[in-house]
């Protein structure tokens, strides 16, 4: 190995006198082990996947405490499913005290995913992965809105969006008979003559998020990662040398060795609910101030496949006011390894569990001295999302069905049943140079200073934009690497923009050298 081969990696590469430590105890380190993912959901399959292609040669070993990837929220039956590209999404686009909608944050979520369709369309291509037929059906994405002033907003929405490139394809009508043939249920055995609206984007998606991670992890695999099934890590500890000792338990009943450490010279927490808790074991000062607030939740689902016939699209409204972005009805066509469903949700309850498989102990157990503050701000400023899940929780199952009847009034109880949705735990973190805290509804990325380890904590839009979060911490976490890596991650996402990328790309080619990174 050379040295610039060593520096290649970054400030995360340690001396190579720590490349192998095997001593006899059992519970010694093994060979150093280049990554390690922490958890088998979409965010490490994702990392894993990235990372392989930029540096083939590094080694590569993913833990999952279940028996499978993709059981808690990247499973397709523990999310919706919707390719958030804000086509449909109201929460994105806020309208302003001077009556213009802004539409930043849309536009960022919508670059953001067509990022993960480029990655997922190049390992497509390079035969990595199957076609995406076997995890994403095209699905118009749509939003509903009822009385005249929903109405007014959502056509100075759509008209403000349509100036912008990536949404000239968006439709908009206030004709209930347009709206109708566009998804029947919306509009069948509708009465009264209140004004209603929508928006059409027919290039929106159904993700299966469960099977594309299976096939994301199953690519690692056969390109030589190892993928840890039952094995759940509970210690992360720093060396002096930059590197971590994982220690992990098998949880196989026939294991041979119970508990184990490997070092790694890079870790990424991407457990989910899970992550908090093993960040604050890892004891960076960043995850200082960070808590976490679960919130469980509940989907109805039809199967009939008349009915299921009737509507092909993800249709959400409009959050009751007061009411938590996590509120937003939708009805949607879910396509699950090629059988066809309608969801209407969500549903919001509350747990104290990090995960749907954890345990009710996670909320007490993540509270800290160094966060406790912080989540008492945020429980005492959020008495609204308290009311609001206090109400969710009391409701009848006719109440929540009366929901469903607002979006689709020829729904029968008969033909619809409750599922357990996945467990979300919503950031809560320190206000900026302010004593308190504030709770966020999207993701956080946390690394810590020296780039040798990161976790991805918060919800939605999570998965769509996991590609987009990685390949933020890969610059973060490998800075001196990253724009080195410019000329292959402009071949693998042409539409990626990466600082100082063009002109490396641009001596490389200059010089005659491939577009390849150097191997580890």
């Amino acid at each position: 190995m050379t040295t610039r081969e060593i520096h290649h990696l970054g400030h995360v590469a340690p001396a190579l006198s720590s490349k192998i430590d095997i001593v006899a105890n059992s519970n010694t380190p093994e060979k150093t082990v280049d990554v390690v993912l922490i958890g088998g959901g979409i965010m490490s399959a994702t990392l894993g996947a990235l990372i392989h292609q930029l540096q083939p040669t590094w080694s590569i070993r993913l833990y999952e405490r279940l028996g499978d990837v993709a059981l808690e929220s990247s499973n397709p039956w523990n999310n919706a499913g919707t390719g958030h590209a804000a086509l449909c999404e109201l929460n994105y686009t806020p309208e302003m005290p001077d009556g213009t909608i802004n539409i930043k944050k849309a536009v960022n979520i919508n670059e953001q995913f067509q990022l993960s369709r480029e990655f997922w369309n190049h390992l497509i291509a390079s035969g990595a992965m199957p076609d995406q037929d076997a995890f994403l059906s095209p699905t118009p994405h749509m939003t509903l809105v009822h009385g005249a002033e929903n109405v007014e907003y959502l056509r100075k929405r759509w008209e403000t969006l349509k100036k912008n490139s990536n949404f000239t394809d968006l439709e908009f009508s206030d004709d209930p008979t347009v709206i109708g043939t566009w998804a029947p249920l919306l509009t069948l055995e509708r009465y009264g003559n209140e004004p209603m609206a929508a928006t059409r984007a027919t290039d929106g998606t159904d993700v299966n998020f469960g099977r594309l991670t299976h096939n994301l992890t199953d690519y690692l695999h056969n390109s030589g990662a190892e993928v840890k099934l039952q094995h759940e890590v509970s210690k992360l500890k720093q060396r002096k040398n930059g590197t971590w000792d994982v220690t992990v338990r098998d949880h196989h009943w026939n294991a041979p060795q119970r508990k184990h450490t490997v070092n790694a010279r890079f870790v990424f927490v991407g457990a989910g609910g899970g992550a908090l808790p093993l960040l604050q074991k890892s004891g960076i000062p960043e995850i200082k101030g960070y808590g976490g607030f679960p919130i469980s939740g509940l989907f109805m689902r039809t199967t009939n496949p008349e009915i299921v016939a009737q509507h092909n699209a993800k249709v959400y409204g409009k959050a009751s006011v007061g009411s938590p972005p996590m509120s937003v009805p939708h009805l949607d066509t879910r396509v699950v390894d090629g059988e066809a469903s309608l969801l209407f949700g969500p549903y919001a309850g509350f747990s104290t569990k990090f995960l749907k498989t954890g345990s009710l102990l996670d909320l007490f157990k993540s509270i800290k001295p160094s966060n406790i503050i912080t989540m008492l701000s945020v429980a005492k400023d959020n008495w609204d999302l308290t009311q609001y899940l206090l109400r969710e929780i009391t409701k009848s199952n006719m109440s929540k069905f009366r929901s469903l009847k607002e979006f689709m009034p020829s729904a029968d109880p008969k033909d619809w049943e409750f599922i357990t949705a996945g467990q979300r735990v919503q950031v809560m973190k320190t206000k900026t140079g302010q004593r308190g805290g504030v709770l966020e509804f999207g993701t956080e990325l946390i690394t810590s200073k020296d780039g040798t380890i990161a976790g991805l904590l918060g919800a939605s839009p999570g998965a769509s934009t996991a590609v987009a979060a990685m390949s933020e911490l890969l610059e973060r976490c490998f800075p001196a690497s990253f724009t080195t890596w410019g000329p292959r991650l402009h071949e693998v996402m042409p539409s990626l923009s990466i600082e100082g990328a063009d002109q490396e790309l641009a001596s490389l080619t200059n010089a005659g050298l491939p577009n390849t990174p150097e191997a580890f």
